[in-house]
């Protein structure tokens, strides 16, 4: 049976990473077999919970989120967002270890951000409080001292020290010391109602967006930074490279690892649900 090719609803952050990721498909610089994408920009919390509810062809997710949409979504094998030895990080007004974060009011982005489950995993579940603060607004909500401590993702990562905070723990760097692989963030994922067929095409269409932002990365950067906030070209280039690099292309087999052993710790701590087996579609 032919493919019915249509619009398709393609959620992503608005944020210099995921805008340069998908430059070659804004702008209209590859072919995309006969898809047309609308393109939905949201924050990844309500990124997440409208994956809850099936809204979205294509979405940005956060491998948190992932276990509770699996009967519904597929992961594409690119578009990851993985911390190489870096990651989502805890930052304070004052110097502290990271033991006495247990017990501490923290700031965080959402509650199925995988910088969240991150965070359990490092202190333990129920051993601090927490609230949730929009992601962009966490480095002033803990400068004013709405919370002891902020949870942060994205660009906040390189700009904290804007806020005088001190940074008390960066997650990916305790998850490699601890697993020897990257931090799984985020990823992006398929409806599986689309069928197998279009899955592959689409999956295809997305990674040759993510090919041609690579390859023309002047152009891409310039696109990104309508999306970067407090960051210059320097600093939002620096973080693109962070984020959009050979794991967003394919998370290969170390990535698709590093997905499976988070997810298998969260439901060791009764965070996320058995998953099974996963599909990375691509």
């Amino acid at each position: 049976m032919r493919m019915q090719r249509r619009t398709l609803t393609l959620g992503h952050s608005p944020d210099p990473d995921d805008a340069f990721m998908f430059y070659g498909l804004a702008a209209g610089k590859i072919d995309t077999r006969g898809w047309r994408f609308e393109h939905v920009l949201q924050d990844i919390q309500t990124l997440n919970d409208r994956a809850l509810c099936g809204e979205l062809d294509i979405t940005a997710i956060s491998i948190h989120a992932y276990p509770f949409v699996a009967d519904r979504y597929a992961l594409t094998n690119c578009g990851s967002s993985m911390g190489d030895g870096y990651g989502p990080m805890v930052v304070a007004r004052e110097p502290m270890d990271v033991a006495d974060l247990r017990g501490r009011t923290i700031a965080v982005p959402g509650e199925r951000t995988t910088a969240f489950l991150a965070l359990n995993l490092l202190l333990g579940r129920g051993e601090f409080r927490h609230h949730v603060v929009m992601f962009d607004q966490i480095l002033s909500h803990v400068a004013e001292g709405g919370a002891d401590a902020g949870l942060i993702i994205h660009e906040g990562q390189l700009t904290y020290s804007n806020h005088r905070l001190h940074l008390i723990v960066d997650l990916g760097q305790w998850w490699e010391r601890k697993t020897a692989l990257p931090l799984p963030l985020g990823g992006n994922c398929i409806r599986r109602d689309l069928g197998r067929e279009a899955m592959v095409e689409i999956a295809g269409v997305l990674k040759n967006s993510i090919e041609y932002s690579l390859a023309h990365r002047d152009e891409a950067v310039e696109h990104a930074l309508k999306y970067a906030r407090d960051m210059g070209r320097e600093l939002a280039d620096r973080f693109v490279g962070m984020y959009v690099n050979q794991w967003t292309i394919d998370y290969g087999e170390i990535g698709r690892r590093a997905v499976r052993e988070l997810l298998r710790r969260g439901a060791e701590i009764g965070m996320v649900p058995q998953v099974g087996e996963i599909d990375f579609v691509g």
